[in-house]
């Protein structure tokens, strides 16, 4: 409840605002005299109106002038013209003057409370959040519907499930689980965290759901890929006459792209056009992905030109569509665009440039975009410097690539020496490869494919008995290579295989049939490409052939 406005301020000043919006806020005029209790009443209703609508158009300008009057009057220690002032900043980006804001605040009221821990919240700093929700139970400040949701939004933020379990359980005491905004709140802490077991059971107690609740959910199963959950709840969502939103299109569109369900995605492309979601941002980009994924990049292209207003994602989406389908003009010429139009790229942007630029063999434009991230405040990571030694190993410059990796300003990952493993690899230098097998050989723990590369490393350059140390680690680590599996789309239904699979009712015919494109396939004197197969291990030759084909 809103804290009553004392009868007697602290003998504020008569003044007039000047050059704000709306006009109606023109306050008392009488200069002379003090106010009485109407023209208080009347000046602080103005200055409320006037603050919520600066807050509401983003007038950073205007909102600080508006706060020098404040002072100079004397409401700043009304506690509903305290949270407002923190509401404003917080609106701004400016997170620590809504901080600084609450401190001077001598009456602090539950609702300021929740502004201010809203305020980190919604601009990115979690901890600060958490700390001033510890703080207001100490303060006695009982929580309620109001900051239970950025606390929770907090604890999603950090993954930090067991913080989040413990708010959990506050919420249950306090009587809030019912809350379809708590609830909601919980759901999505649950779902982003990587509990999608918890967070449905907080989605199926809910006596009532809103679109926030449904989409926390739907997109927590489309992020951790269980992509049969995700549509299952989508059409239980439509059946159920839910106002789809943009965040819930744009999750089960990710969806078909990873699965690959070209004809279910333009499905749910065609319901984005009936309801007007198709320019939404959030869709856009996923629609890029998924047109990209299932091999149409001139639909993902055809989608980009679509989208009205086109922010860093729809960018970088269109720019990893054109580097996976090797059309790297186009991705120089989609970056050289992003400054024409004011968008600053950000670290996966360089990614996507450095990418186009390995694959196609441009080392010197590889070189000077891996620089021009400085230009723009980047410092390069890891996987930058991964792309960058994939890069030189591609083309040769095995020399140069170790050279990168030894004056790294961090420890090189396992990404950056398999990248110049892997150019070991193509250019058969088992000398170096030898060398960057012992450096990796430190690094612990390693993937699966990397302990094939170092068998394999070590074997071609003779050393047998480090290729066997390599094979037996796999063994003693229980170390599996992640499965392989194809699937291919059917009406409403999927197929997945992965080699060898023998439990497809249909598999007699696709393996017959596979048999008679092996013999046109040796007719046409084609070599599997054997290279990351471990060495001495005796392998089906049938298996070996449908693992590579």
């Amino acid at each position: 409840m809103l804290q009553h406005v004392p009868k007697q301020p602290p003998k504020p000043q008569s003044f007039q605002l000047h050059n704000l919006n709306p006009p109606l806020v023109s306050l008392s005029k009488t200069a002379s005299t003090p106010f009485n209790h109407s023209s208080f009443e009347q000046n602080y209703r103005h200055i409320c109106s006037t603050l919520l609508s600066i807050t509401h158009s983003r007038s950073l300008s205007k909102g600080l002038q508006l706060h020098s009057i404040i002072i100079k009057s004397g409401f700043q220690t009304i506690p509903l013209v305290a949270n407002h002032l923190i509401n404003f900043y917080s609106k701004s980006q400016l997170p620590l003057l809504s901080r600084q804001i609450f401190d001077e605040t001598p009456l602090k009221s539950s609702t300021t409370w929740s502004s201010v821990i809203s305020a980190f919240s919604q601009n990115e700093l979690p901890l600060l959040a958490l700390e001033f929700f510890r703080d207001m139970l100490g303060n006695g400040v009982r929580p309620d519907d109001y900051n239970y949701p950025s606390a929770t939004k907090s604890c999603a933020i950090l993954s930090r499930l067991d913080v989040g379990r413990s708010i959990h359980g506050l919420v249950v005491k306090t009587g809030y689980e019912s809350d379809v905004f708590v609830g909601s709140s919980m759901t999505d802490m649950y779902a982003k965290c990587g509990d999608t077991w918890d967070a449905r059971k907080v989605f199926d107690e809910m006596p009532e759901r809103n679109v926030v609740s449904w989409s926390g959910m739907i997109y927590g199963y489309a992020e951790l890929g269980e992509n049969e959950e995700a549509l299952r709840l989508f059409k239980r969502a439509l059946e159920e006459g839910l106002d789809i939103n943009d965040f819930i299109f744009s999750s089960v569109v990710q969806v078909c792209g990873n699965s690959t369900l070209l004809q279910l995605g333009k499905q749910i492309h065609g319901l984005c056009l009936k309801v007007s979601y198709d320019s939404s941002s959030f869709v856009g980009s996923s629609l890029i992905s998924l047109y990209s994924k299932c091999g149409v990049i001139d639909g993902a292209y055809q989608v980009f030109g679509e989208v009205p207003l086109k922010n860093l994602g729809v960018w970088n989406a269109m720019l990893i569509g054109c580097a996976q389908h090797a059309r790297t003009n186009q991705v120089l010429d989609l970056f050289g665009q992003m400054g024409s139009v004011a968008t600053k790229p950000n670290f996966i942007t360089f990614l996507c440039v450095l990418y186009a630029c390995s694959h196609a063999g441009l080392v010197k434009e590889g070189q000077y975009y891996f620089d021009l991230m400085k230009t723009y405040g980047i410092e390069p990571g890891a996987q930058h410097y991964a792309s960058l030694v994939d890069l030189l190993g591609r083309a040769g410059k095995l020399q140069e690539a170790l050279e990168v990796i030894e004056e790294m300003p961090m420890e090189p990952t396992e990404s950056v020496w398999g990248a110049l493993l892997t150019g070991c690899r193509l250019h058969k230098d088992a000398e170096m490869a030898a060398y960057v097998a012992d450096r990796l050989f430190k690094l612990d723990p390693l993937s699966s494919g990397l302990h094939v590369l170092l068998s394999n490393a070590y074997a071609a350059a003779g050393r047998h008995e480090e290729a066997a140390k390599a094979r037996k680690m796999l063994r003693d680590r229980r170390i599996k290579k992640e499965t392989g599996f194809s699937w291919v789309e059917e009406g409403n239904r999927v197929h997945t295989f992965a080699a060898g699979d023998r439990f497809h009712p249909k598999s007699n015919e696709i393996y017959m049939k596979l048999d008679e494109l092996g013999d046109e396939m040796e007719k046409a004197v084609y070599v599997a490409d054997t290279n990351f197969v471990l060495q001495q291990v005796d392998d089906h030759v049938d298996l070996l052939f449908y693992n590579n084909n």
